[in-house]
Parts: structure tokens; C-alpha cells; sequence
């Protein structure tokens, strides 16, 4: 009997090569989840007993049926009493096989799909719980095919762990008890045999083929991270004319998961080769010794029937293990994997006794802030600054200088390696994150969509707000002319990451989406860097009433758009080098002052194109 490889394909690293222990460990944590469901498991386990008895009880009956039928011409029974009796036990065994078993699926399948359910959304949830560092650093195709084959080979190693090993065993248990009662030693002993060299043989054949499997999956998912990362990076191929390129690179990868997969498919072979072997030897010597019995008058047709039919019954179940130990090996492997999401460590996490931030006007301090994403690298040396309640604050310095690094820090995506940050007294480290997301809106430097329409982007701030209230925040960030242009309007789609919408576009979206949050603290990172001077001045304007008695951080390094903040905070190196309003930076003559004449002039030299087109 030829067994295929049905086994999906999963992505190696140095956890898929773990000992056996450490995938048994995935095994064990996903008891629990099936647990929840224990009257289930346990209904639907004694229905796949009765069935593995009723399939054992089928060649027994047919063993009577046939000894019965060799009864003299004129005996009665022959002709209706015990033939009519053992053909209705008969098909009401088989009949039951197909009952119960169908029954345990229709009892179990709710055990399957709602673990698969529980284990799938705790997977996601915990995903947005880990640190903006993590998320920088993984491959989003490689993780999402990890966690889809996670999912996916639940089912998989439910079903061959708990209804198909278990009661393959149980029924060989039972035949070859049968066979010790009932006949010679001889059988029990042969059927015995093959058991053990099977199962050996396939076991010694599927470890040699895992290290195949492994470098198959890795070439699987490289293939898959090379397409992944080249569609989304899709202007990009464009814009360089790389198509060619990124084809040849998916197609090397492609080429060395064919070879792989060639290798792994004949080895496949050998195993399944090597499995009928054992098996076509076990049941030849099996039906031999019965005919011998037969001719020698120390058993019947009816026993030699009943050998037959009891190896035909052992043959699927042993085909089926060495498919099921595969499918188990690679299952716990694909599980094993997509545990390993869920042990990552999140870097930031609520305190034990974190409460929830209670806000009395949202006055925010840095205190002595340090920080490094790196180690090698400190990125803040020291910053001290407070932003009282209802002012603007805004922050400007060279490229690099650690500005944007202030907002993540104030959002905790990152916790800083030494000094705190407070809002209204409260060190954001010991609320909860839920309630410092909830009182922060933020306008990030480099605004993504979702891939849907311009409405619910808008309305993502505040999920069920009302059409008017999304129009009344598009108006403020000069987008509605531009939306009620379009033949769909509101219900215009975006494209994934917004790629149907310009820069500039998607930081209007991005502006109106901050101001429909009405957040007590309002965090713009070069929130107009994308516009042009027009619609910067007209935004500029709306941010102004937008942010009055409002906590606001604004990180710009257009100097213009922050002329009007209460106080100016001058970034370079990591520290604070100068403070003061706007005119008090400008008298002071420092970096602020050559700053400011830098832009001016560049203002001026930006103009005179304009001027000449104009005059031409």
C-alpha cells in the first residue's frame, strides 16, 4: 500500500530542530485547551472504542458466516436461521463502524476548531502585546506562514494523537489477543513481529528523512519572504526597474526548495518501498501457516478467513502510522514553532499593580532620560523637560538627533534604560498601557493605512464614530475637498499601506484621524513634513485650535511650523542644548539662530524658480 506524504511543509530554524522533549513540551500546552472541551473528548473517545470494536467483531461474524455455510445440503440452519442471524450482525457491525466514527466527528469537531480559535487569538493579541523592537525586526511573511501552519497542524495532531495512534493500538491489541486465544502462538508471534520491524524501520527512515523536511520547509519560506517582501515593496521594484531581479532572486530560492523537495519525495519512496516489504512478508506467512491449518483439519475456512481479514484489518492502521508519525513530527514541529510567538518576552508589560492613569490637565515630564536601542548607541543622554498642562512644546535638532525617539518613549513602546516619564505625577511605567494609549494621540512621521476606505481610516481613532464627526476632522485636516473629488468619496479604498494615496494625503488622513481621538495628549512627528507650504499653513492653522488648552509634543525639523509653541527644545547629540520661545532662540544666537538662517535661505532659494517661471 503506498502512502503520500501529506504533511505540510514548515519553516526551519534552530527551535525546529529541538529535541524531542521540547516539541512534546508544545504538546502538553496544548492540553489545556482541549481540556475545556473534556465531556467532548471523552464521549467522542468511547464512541471511537465502539467503533474499533465493531470493526474487530466484523471478521469474526464473517468467520462464523463462512464455517456455517460449509453445513450439510439439508441442515435448516444452512439455509435461513444462522445465515439470516449472522448477515444482519454483520452489516449492523460495519454499519456501526461508519456510525460511531461519524458520530466522535460531529462530537470532536468543536473540540478542534474551538482550540484552533483560542489558540489562534491569543497568538494575535499577544503579538500587539510585544515591543516595537520585535516587530522591526521579524519577517511578517515568514512569521504569518509560521502561525498559519501553528493553526493549521492543531487539527492535525489532535486527531493522529488522540483518535487515530490510540485506537490503531487498541485494535491491535485486540487482534493480536485474539490471535493468542484463539490459535497457535505462531500467529500472535508473526503479527507481533511486523509490528515491531515496521514501526522501527519507519521510524529509523522518517528521522533521516527530517533533516530533508527541514532544508525543503527553509527554502519553502525563504521562497515565500523574497515574494512577500518584494510586493510590498512593490514602487520600489518599479521605481529601479528590478522585476527582472526579484524574479531571478524568487526563482533561486524556488530552485533550491524543487531540490530539496526532490530529495525529500524519494526518500518518501524508500520509506513506503520498505513498509509493504514488511508487511506483504508478515501477512504471506500469516495466510501460509492458515492453509497449512486448513489442510492439515486443525482449522477451518471460516479461521483462515478470519487471519486474512484480521491482517487486511492490521494493514491500513500500520500504513497509517507511518504517515501519522510523519504528520506528527512535522505538526509538533509546525506547533512547537508557533508557541515559541507566544513565549517571546515582552519587553515592555503592564506592572503587577499597574492602575489605570488618571489625568488632572496631562502636564508630561522628562526626567533624566536615557536610552539606547542599542547597546553601542545611546540615543538620549539625559533629557529633562516638562510640558505643562494645556501648553505646546515642540522639539527640532539635526536628523538623528533622537526627536522621534521622545514620542515612542512617551507612547512606551520602548521603556528607557534610566529616568522615568510622567504625566500628571504618575510614572507611565506603572499605569496601565491600555489607559496611556487611550489619553495620547499621535501623528506619526511615516504614515500606513489600512487597506481600506479613507472612512474607516479616519474613523479607526474612534471605532463607531459617526459620519459627521469623521467629515468635521477631514475638514480640519484639509482632505474632505479632496475626498468628496473622488467617485467613491468616503468609501474610497486606500490600497494596502495607502499606496493609492500621495505623502501628503496620507498625512492629512493620519491628522484627521488624531484629531477625531480628542486625546488629552496630542503628539505631532513632522506631521506636515509631506505637504506643500499652502495646505501646511491652512493645517498649521487647524493644529493651532486643535492643540489650544490642549498637551501637545510637536517634532518638526521645518523650524516654521513651530514658531507659535510655548517653548522650544533644541535636540543635537542625545541632550538638550537650549530651550526658550521662539524669539528668545532666535536673540540667543545659538544652534537654534543657524538653524533658522539655514532654512530661511533655503526658503529664498527654493522661491526663485517659482519666481522666474512666473516672470517667464
Amino acid at each position: 500500500m503506498s502512502m503520500r506524504d501529506h504533511s505540510s511543509p514548515a519553516p526551519f530554524d534552530a527551535r525546529a530542530a529541538a529535541p524531542s522533549g521540547a516539541r512534546w513540551a508544545a504538546l502538553r500546552q496544548l492540553a489545556p485547551y482541549l481540556w475545556e472541551y473534556r465531556l467532548r473528548v471523552v464521549l467522542a473517545l468511547l464512541m471511537l472504542v465502539t467503533a474499533k470494536l465493531a470493526n474487530v467483531g466484523v471478521p469474526i461474524v464473517l468467520k462464523h458466516i463462512v464455517d456455517d455455510l460449509q453445513l450439510g445440503p439439508g441442515d435448516p440452519r444452512a439455509a435461513l436461521v444462522v445465515p439470516v442471524a449472522l448477515l444482519a450482525a454483520y452489516g449492523a457491525l460495519r454499519f456501526s463502524v461508519s456510525l460511531f466514527t461519524e458520530l466522535r466527528e460531529v462530537v470532536f469537531s468543536r473540540v478542534t476548531q474551538g482550540a484552533v480559535r483560542r489558540i489562534a487569538l491569543q497568538v494575535f493579541q499577544h503579538l500587539f502585546s510585544l515591543s516595537l523592537r520585535y516587530h522591526l525586526q521579524r519577517q511578517t511573511g515568514g512569521m504569518s506562514r509560521d502561525i498559519e501552519r501553528g493553526t493549521r497542524s492543531i487539527a492535525s495532531l489532535v486527531s493522529y494523537t488522540l483518535y487515530s495512534i490510540l485506537p490503531t493500538l487498541v485494535e491491535m491489541a485486540l487482534v493480536i489477543g485474539i490471535l493468542v486465544v484463539r490459535y497457535d502462538w505462531w500467529f500472535a508471534a508473526v503479527a507481533l513481529v511486523a509490528l515491531v520491524l515496521y514501526v522501527s524501520f519507519t521510524i529509523w527512515v522518517t528521522e533521516w528523512r527530517t533533516g530533508l523536511r527541514r532544508a525543503m520547509n527553509e527554502q519553502d519560506s525563504r521562497a515565500n519572504q523574497h515574494a512577500v517582501d518584494a510586493l510590498l515593496n512593490y514602487e520600489t521594484v518599479k521605481i529601479f526597474g528590478n522585476e527582472a531581479y526579484e524574479a531571478q532572486r524568487y526563482d533561486s530560492s524556488l530552485k533550491r526548495w524543487m531540490h530539496a523537495a526532490v530529495l525529500s519525495q524519494n526518500s518518501l519512496s524508500l520509506l513506503n518501498l520498505g513498509q509493504n516489504l514488511i508487511i506483504s512478508a508478515a501477512v504471506t506467512l500469516l495466510v501460509w501457516r492458515a492453509t497449512v491449518g486448513v489442510v492439515a483439519g486443525t482449522m477451518s475456512l471460516g479461521d483462515l478467513v478470519l487471519v486474512n481479514a484480521f491482517m487486511i484489518q492490521l494493514y491500513a492502521p500500520l500504513g497509517f502510522l507511518g504517515v501519522v508519525y510523519r504528520e506528527l513530527r512535522q505538526a509538533l514541529t509546525d506547533i512547537e514553532r508557533m508557541f515559541g510567538v507566544l513565549h517571546q518576552d515582552r519587553e515592555v508589560a503592564d506592572a503587577p499593580a499597574a492602575a489605570p492613569l488618571r489625568l488632572d490637565g496631562a502636564t508630561v515630564r522628562f526626567e533624566d532620560v536615557h536610552f539606547a536601542y542599542h547597546d553601542a548607541h545611546e540615543v538620549l543622554k539625559g533629557v529633562s523637560f516638562e510640558i505643562p498642562a494645556g501648553s505646546t512644546l515642540a522639539v527640532v535638532g539635526p536628523s538623528g538627533a533622537g526627536k522621534s525617539t521622545l514620542s515612542r518613549l512617551l507612547l512606551r513602546f520602548y521603556d528607557p534604560q534610566q529616568g522615568r516619564i510622567l504625566i500628571d505625577g504618575q510614572d507611565i511605567a506603572g499605569v496601565t498601557q491600555a489607559s496611556l494609549r487611550a489619553a495620547l494621540g499621535m501623528v506619526p512621521q511615516d504614515t500606513v493605512l489600512f487597506n481600506e476606505t479613507i472612512a474607516y481610516n479616519i474613523g479607526y481613532a474612534r471605532p463607531g464614530a459617526s459620519q459627521q464627526d469623521i467629515e468635521r476632522v477631514a475638514r480640519a485636516a484639509q482632505i474632505h475637498d479632496f475626498i468628496v473629488r473622488q467617485p467613491q468619496g468616503y468609501q474610497t479604498q486606500v490600497g494596502e499601506r495607502g499606496l493609492k494615496l500621495s505623502g501628503g494625503e496620507k498625512q492629512r488622513v493620519a491628522i484627521a484621524r488624531a484629531l477625531l481621538k480628542e486625546p488629552a495628549v496630542l503628539v505631532f512627528d513632522e506631521a506636515t513634513s509631506q505637504l506643500d507650504s499652502a495646505n501646511e499653513r491652512a493645517i498649521q492653522a487647524q493644529i493651532r485650535i486643535a492643540t489650544r488648552d490642549r498637551t501637545t509634543l510637536i517634532i518638526a525639523h521645518r523650524l516654521s511650523t513651530v514658531v507659535d509653541a510655548d517653548q522650544i527644545l533644541v535636540l543635537a547629540d542625545g541632550r538638550v542644548q537650549e530651550r526658550g520661545s521662539h524669539a528668545e532662540l532666535l536673540a540667543a544666537g545659538g544652534l537654534y539662530a543657524r538653524m533658522w538662517e539655514l532654512q530661511q535661505q533655503r526658503e529664498v532659494d527654493d522661491a526663485q524658480p517659482q519666481r522666474l517661471r512666473e516672470v517667464a
